[in-house]
């Protein structure tokens, strides 16, 4: 059944009187049922010009403008149907010739051949070998489409032709009546590629398939509204004009109609050429690994160190853990976050500090349990610095346990304190029975140029104390996660207060420190 109504007939009589293809008078009829834009472009015309047939085989439409035309609705002997331009805006159907036979459709005043050309299945083969040859691994797939602007141009002015037509007949077409473009195109498309590629289409997927077009043709279309509405019009850093799609949104909804109907023709004028397609592109989200790294080497930073252009330490901590996921992953680029982060000079024992890796845009996703348990070994057998335990792929969401563990829980130190004064087992005994100790810490010196000047207050939760000689000590220490080790020992010149040295009222420093344990249950322990 074909799905206008005899109410829509003179809105897709108007429209195709001035150069507008069948699927975009679907969608200004409101046909919002799938079926009937998935149909065969010649199969469409040739039902619609079918539809509107009159007795005389030929119909006249009056528009304001441009000037009343005429389309002949002819079917051809062949069953193909022919649209040529016929004047400036206008198109008839051939009468049979030989050039008929090809199709040589006048491209839509008001989609610029989005809806023709790119519904074929010759540009889905196109679009699919792009995605097949682009080397990512994927079991299905979001389809975004980006069109030019000046096809809500053009939108607009095809609306408000319909919108003055159907009100000489008491009849009213709302903005939200018609069909978006973007939309249509996904009904036709969607199952296309589905079958093409042997996968469902999935709008949670990670992986996407876009397309972009332009129209280089109708560029200036969309340039009086930055004379009329200039306040929508911003210039952006990372857009080449300021011509966007939301620009433009906003400034048609801004526009009164009486200053739209001066600047531009309603209806739009027929291009001479369909849209080109400007890019199509392939893209996997990110995916995320996480384990929890032994750091043993005491020159080794946690990220590269770099200092006035010029690196200091030849490796990092996540260069060693992410190089290798980098090349597994295929991936182009990573992030890597961790539940806090020890000096160079610091060791992190025990059962290791939770990390994540977020890598960008992988082209290999799919990996088994066995297949992460053989990435962890050969990151652990590829140095001595460093070990990896619990490696598993997580959740972007899941990495926020990590992140909240990095103020919120406790860590354990272990260091060793040297003395100017000489001590005796006696003097340090009393550090085993404070409790819950409130220390304020203003921002080491150390680190101040890159962190704020603030005071924060933190808590030895516990300490534990072991004499070495008499310059020398061991210390384990239970924190709040955020405590400052090196400089609750030496007190940072009177900047944290109290510190082992007030308490013992000598000069005390730290000559190594290691971290014991990381008090945050994730990512979850693995049997490896």
């Amino acid at each position: 059944m074909f799905p206008l109504t005899e109410e829509n007939k003179f809105v897709a009589q108007l429209l195709l009187s001035t150069g507008t293809c069948p699927r975009c008078i679907f969608r200004f009829c409101g046909v919002d049922f799938h079926a009937p834009y998935r149909l065969p472009y010649k199969e469409l015309l040739h039902d619609l010009q079918k539809y509107l047939e009159t007795e005389k085989d030929e119909l006249i439409l009056e528009v304001s403008n441009p000037a009343p035309k005429k389309i002949r609705l002819q079917e051809l002997e062949d069953g193909t149907d022919d649209l040529s331009q016929n004047g400036e805006g206008g198109s008839s159907v051939g009468d049979g010739s030989a050039d008929s036979k090809n199709l040589d459709l006048t491209v839509c005043n008001v989609c610029l051949g989005i809806l023709q050309e790119f519904c074929e299945k010759e540009f889905v083969k196109q679009v699919c070998h792009k995605v097949e040859t682009s080397g990512f691994e994927f079991t299905s797939l979001v389809f975004s489409v980006s069109y030019p602007p000046q096809v809500l141009v053009r939108e607009h002015a095809a609306w408000l032709l319909v919108k003055q037509e159907m009100g000489k007949q008491s009849l009213s077409l709302g903005r939200s009546d018609v069909v978006q473009l973007k939309e249509a195109y996904k009904w036709i498309m969607h199952p296309l590629f589905s079958e093409e590629l042997g996968v469902p289409i999935d709008g949670k997927s990670l992986f996407e398939v876009s397309v972009v077009f332009a129209h280089p043709e109708t560029v200036e279309d969309c340039h009086f509204l930055g004379t009329i509405c200039p306040d929508c019009f911003k210039p952006a850093k990372n857009k080449q004009s300021v011509f966007t799609r939301m620009a433009v949104m906003k400034a048609l909804n801004k526009i009164k109609e009486e200053d739209f109907h001066k600047q531009f023709p309603c209806p739009p004028n027929s291009p001479k050429a369909v849209c080109t397609v400007l890019e199509i592109e392939c893209a996997h989200g990110a995916v995320f690994v996480a384990g929890r790294y032994n750091k043993y080497s005491r020159n080794l930073p946690q990220t590269p160190w770099v200092i006035d252009g010029e690196r200091k330490l030849e490796s990092s901590v996540e260069e060693l853990i992410a190089d290798h996921l980098l090349i597994v992953f295929k991936a182009e680029s990573f992030n890597f976050s961790s539940s806090g982060r020890e000096d160079v000079d610091v060791r992190t024992l025990g059962n290791g500090r939770p990390f994540a890796v977020e890598l960008v845009n992988p082209r290999r996703v799919r990996f088994t349990s066995q297949d992460m348990k053989e990435l962890q070994q050969k990151i652990n057998q590829s140095s001595n610095k460093i070990q990896v335990r619990d490696l598993q792929l997580v959740t972007r969401e899941a990495i926020g346990h990590m992140k909240e563990g990095e103020e919120e829980k406790t860590k354990t130190y272990s260091a060793l304190i040297w003395t100017n004064k000489a001590i005796q087992k006696e003097d340090i005994e009393f550090l085993n029975d404070v409790k819950d100790l409130k220390i304020d810490q203003k921002t080491p010196l150390r680190v101040l140029h890159r962190r704020p000047l603030a005071v924060r207050t933190r808590v030895i939760h516990s300490m534990e104390t072991l004499f070495v000689d008499e310059h020398h000590f061991r210390l384990c220490l239970k924190t709040q996660a955020g405590t400052y080790i090196k400089e609750f020992v030496h007190g940072d010149f009177g900047r944290t207060k109290p510190n082992i040295g007030s308490l013992m009222n000598v000069t005390a420093d730290i000559l190594e420190l290691d971290v014991e344990s990381v008090d945050v249950d994730w990512p979850p322990a693995l049997d490896n």
